[in-house]
């Protein structure tokens, strides 16, 4: 995925000011989603309405992380990339502030939300350090990759085209019975890192314009 890193320099965006007004706006919508999202989960009775509910908040919110930070840098070159990277990365804590002040006290999540975080926060924060820089570190590929090839870039067709990778690859690891891997949103939403990161590795394809 090199051929995005030697674009116009002069396009990207990641003066301090910027990288932090991304972070804190996009940790803030993180913590808004996963409110939403655990409250759901804790008044939905299993089943299709809750699936459906929850995926409507899951996908685009997996597609606002991996997308809004490259957006906001306007990432054409390996400067851009690193400024949505640091933008994930600060949202993580950002939002991990609120979590730990406010989301885990005020009673939304229920027990098997608390169990996706293994139920311990040295566990938990890690990952969600990690996941929160990956999914703008690939989505900034995306973005950078497609405007090496076209006059501007396409958040729906970025978004659009991780999703069906996602799809693929969480039908693969079903298929290939995967441990723990089920027709579920749950295997949906491990897959969208696999799915992200061949996306990313497509956009990659194809002459530069120019």
């Amino acid at each position: 995925m090199h051929t995005a890193v030697d674009a116009q320099a002069g396009q990207d965006v990641t003066d301090v000011p910027s990288i932090v007004r991304g972070a804190v706006k996009l940790g803030l919508l993180e913590a808004v989603l996963v409110l939403l999202f655990s409250l759901a989960s804790r008044l939905l009775p299993a089943g299709p309405t809750e699936t459906v509910v929850l995926a409507l908040l899951l996908m685009p919110g997996l597609a606002a992380v991996a997308f809004l930070p490259g957006h906001w840098t306007r990432a054409r070159t390996i400067e851009g990339i690193a400024g949505a990277t640091g933008i994930g990365l600060g949202a993580a804590f950002v939002f991990l502030l609120v979590d730990v002040s406010l989301l885990q006290n005020i009673g939304t999540y229920s027990h098997r939300w608390l169990a996706l975080g293994g139920g311990s926060n040295w566990w938990y924060h890690p990952v969600w350090w990690m996941v929160g820089a990956f999914l703008p570190w690939m989505g900034a590929w995306v973005l950078a990759n497609q405007a090496a090839r076209r006059d501007g870039v396409s958040l729906r067709a970025a978004a659009v085209t991780a999703l069906l990778f996602t799809i693929a690859a969480a039908s693969a690891a079903v298929l290939l019975k995967v441990p723990g891997a089920h027709w579920t949103l749950a295997t949906f939403g491990v897959a969208f890192l696999p799915g992200l990161a061949l996306a990313a590795a497509f956009s990659a394809r194809g002459p530069r314009h120019g």
